[in-house]
């Protein structure tokens, strides 16, 4: 009885200003541990020990406060707190012993306090801010992106104007390393974005290069302008030199330029053995514009001197992609269509490319024929093709091609449980006369005629009661989903030898489609008598408070019932699996295997443990099975198998250092083809990394090793979290 009776001020505190307030939309919530006094005549109220109040307003928002005492004036807006004071409005949190703060007015007042907005920690004397504006002014301030109680530096100043997010301005400011001053600046203004004006240097040594130091300049001018200058020096390649521009135009796009030029001292050997310019360049141009909602327009240009630059000094960039292409893209998109316009020149002599000038697709996208039950979709184009070989080796042979696909489709779902999907359609292909050896110079019409039908259906069971802690189990549910695609193409009157090639299928390790239109390949069109087989198993249970796949795995081949010339009865099984016994452990897998011949053509697996931030590892093996068919997959004059383990391990020593190992090793001929070593170290304000890499040269040159030290800003990290173990060469100065 007498614990209720010392309860009622509080509940009376915090229900009468609710009731108060229902009038005008204003309403506050307060608890608290200890007294609660509410004057109802004068509208006052003051609580004690571990106050928090929130106060919601539809004009003038939301805030929330907490503190060991508080007192409110509702007659005046008024609100003044004591002791241990956090305040929290508009995503910016202020910390102090004392606050005073009048949520009609939203003016503040405050002494000792602190504020913070990552990466930036500001403390101060007293601070006065009318909130309608965002304007804050604070004396006796000091201002840091060093999160520690005695920051390793600091901008300290008389008086400091604050807008949160956006910028200071402050008077009479000097820098203090430690508690050294060490710069005065009688004016001091910055803003508060992540991308301050920076340097960033890579000092190394590369047995390509000798030592080198790659040295960028970032600077930013506003929101929309931004940008790097890169000044690099290597001891046996000589200086490098090239601007980076970010722009955005608002409604016009955004985008990207970057120019880069060196005068390289051994630029080595092109393609073709002849010698490569000593002045060498790239050129790398990107613009994005959404002129309406449904309507985009992107812009790509790469262009450079020779095929190997981007080879020799941006790693990670070829790593990417080895022939980047320049075109000109415009997409336009309707509710159940899609206009397409491509235009792709050949840039680069030196690469093999399919000019498209231009390239003009319409889409259907599958859509309903009226109130029938049937679904019409289809895919035509008209284009300007020329196939131009590198370093004009072959001649080039060009022609016009019109190509128009259309199908019907009828999805019904049979008993309440089967999906079937026949379909039935028609393509016709005009290829005007070609221009250049390698193709028919005459006009050629081609006519294909596909149907075919797709099966699925998909069974479940539920054990709900499936609990097991050291499997991370809560539920369990399997998903079982088989299907069947059977697609069948007469043969064409016009097959693909006698009909020029620009779109082609390529040679991959992964099952191609066979249906159209995810069949692609036009020029490659030829008869299909195939079932598609495939089976899909998910075992999933729930994992904080979200459902997650324990086993996600997927097996299917092709059964082809009149096989074309070079291929045989049954393809290879692919198998495709991802299997999560723990949420910190996962294993991936992925197989093909030779039925005819008992061989695995390519397996790949991969083990990864992530338990904690203190630790990781993955264990990967990647087997190919050298195979004349695939070949093109890989680069000229190398074996395309492989036999190759790859390691990695994280090992976080303490809270300043930490250690990273990674190996690739090819166990055909017993290589240690790379080794990747970095020792991390944090500074407090910022973290360094000094890596050591050696790489095998498999073209019988010496081996090429690396050792570079990176460092970064805490507050302005140069990668994104995981980014140097996802891209290693970025610790070496890759770009």
């Amino acid at each position: 009885m007498n614990r209720a009776i010392r309860l009622l001020p509080l509940l009376l505190a915090a229900l009468l200003p609710a009731l108060h307030a229902q009038d005008t939309n204003r309403v506050f919530r307060i608890t608290a541990t200890g007294q609660a006094d509410y004057d109802l005549e004068a509208r006052k109220w003051t609580a004690t020990e571990n106050v928090a109040v929130n106060f919601k307003d539809p004009v003038k928002g939301e805030m929330d406060l907490t503190a060991q005492r508080v007192s409110v004036d509702e007659n005046t807006g008024d609100v003044v707190a004591e002791g241990m004071v956090n305040f929290r409005r508009e995503g910016q949190l202020w910390r102090g012993e004392r606050l005073e703060y009048n949520y009609l007015t939203r003016v503040m007042k405050g002494a000792e306090f602190k504020t913070g907005q990552v990466p930036f920690y500001i403390s101060g004397m007293s601070l006065e801010a009318v909130q309608s504006n965002r304007v804050y002014v604070a004396t006796g301030t000091s201002i840091t992106t060093d999160d520690v109680a005695a920051p390793g530096y600091r901008i300290r100043a008389k008086s400091m104007i604050i807008i949160p997010g956006h910028s200071i301005e402050a008077e009479g400011a000097t820098l203090y390393l430690g508690n050294t001053p060490v710069l005065y600046l009688p004016h001091y203004k910055r803003t508060l974005y992540r991308h301050p004006n920076n340097t960033e240097l890579t000092p190394g040594f590369r047995s390509l290069y000798g030592a080198y130091l790659l040295g960028t300049y970032n600077w930013y001018a506003s929101d929309t302008l931004s940008g790097g200058l890169h000044l690099d020096y290597r001891q046996r390649r000589g200086f490098g030199f090239g601007p980076d521009l970010d722009y955005d135009l608002g409604d016009w796009g955004k985008g990207r330029l970057s120019l880069y030029g060196t005068r390289d001292d051994k630029p080595g050997v092109d393609n073709l053995g002849a010698p490569i310019d000593r002045d060498r360049h790239r050129l790398s141009f990107s613009h994005q514009v959404n002129l309406t909602s449904n309507l985009t327009v992107q812009a790509t240009l790469r262009e450079q001197g020779d095929p190997f630059i981007v080879r020799d000094f941006f790693e990670d960039d070829y790593r990417k992609n080895i022939q980047p292409n320049s075109f000109l893209e415009v997409n336009q998109r309707w509710q159940n269509w899609s206009l397409n316009v491509l235009a792709q020149p050949r840039i680069n002599d030196f690469y093999d490319t399919v000019e498209r000038l231009p390239d003009v697709k319409l889409t259907g996208i599958r859509q309903q024929l009226g109130a029938t039950p049937f679904y019409y979709e289809s895919e035509s184009s008209l284009g300007y093709f020329q196939h131009k070989f590198a370093d004009n080796t072959l001649p080039a042979f060009a022609a016009w091609r019109a190509d128009t696909f259309h199908q019907i489709v009828l999805p019904k779902t049979l008993a309440g449980w089967l999906n079937v999907t026949p379909r039935l359609g028609t393509r016709y292909t005009h290829y005007g006369e070609s221009d250049g050896r390698g193709a028919a110079t005459s006009e050629q019409n081609r006519w294909v005629f596909n149907t075919g039908m797709e099966t699925s259906f998909k069974a479940s069971r539920t054990w709900r009661g499936a609990e097991s802690s050291f499997w991370d189990v809560s539920g369990l549910r399997h998903i079982l989903e088989p299907s069947v695609n059977y697609v069948f193409v007469p043969r064409p009157n016009k097959v693909p030898t006698q009909l020029p090639q620009f779109d082609t299928e390529l040679a991959s390790l992964r099952l191609l489609p066979i249906e159209y239109p995810d069949y692609n390949a036009v020029d490659s069109v030829d008869s299909q008598n195939t079932f598609r087989f495939g089976l899909r198993n998910k075992l999933q249970t729930k994992r904080a408070d979200a459902v997650e796949n324990i086993v996600n795995w997927e097996v299917y081949s092709d059964w082809r019932v009149k096989p074309r010339a070079g291929q045989s009865t049954f393809s290879d099984v692919y198998s495709d699996l991802d299997f999560s016994p723990r949420s910190w452990v996962t294993l991936t897998s992925e197989t093909r295997y030779d039925i005819a011949s008992g061989v695995f053509r390519l397996a790949d697996h991969n083990l990864t443990l992530k338990p904690n931030s203190a630790w990781s590892a993955s264990l990967g093996h990647r087997y190919l099975r050298n195979d004349p068919a695939l070949a093109a997959l890989a680069p000229p004059g190398v074996n395309s198998g492989n036999n190759l383990i790859r390691t990695s391990l994280y090992w976080r020593l303490n809270e300043n250092w930490g250690l990273r190992a990674t190996h690739q090793f090819e166990a055909r001929d017993g290589t240690m083809e790379e080794q990747l070593y970095t020792v991390y170290r944090d500074f407090r304000s910022w973290t360094g990394a000094l890596s050591c890499r050696l790489r095998d040269n498999r073209g019988g040159g010496p081996s090429d090793f690396t050792i570079a030290f990176t460092f970064s800003l805490k507050a302005f990290p140069r990668f994104k979290m995981g980014h140097d173990s996802d891209t290693p060469s970025l610790l070496l100065g890759g770009e």
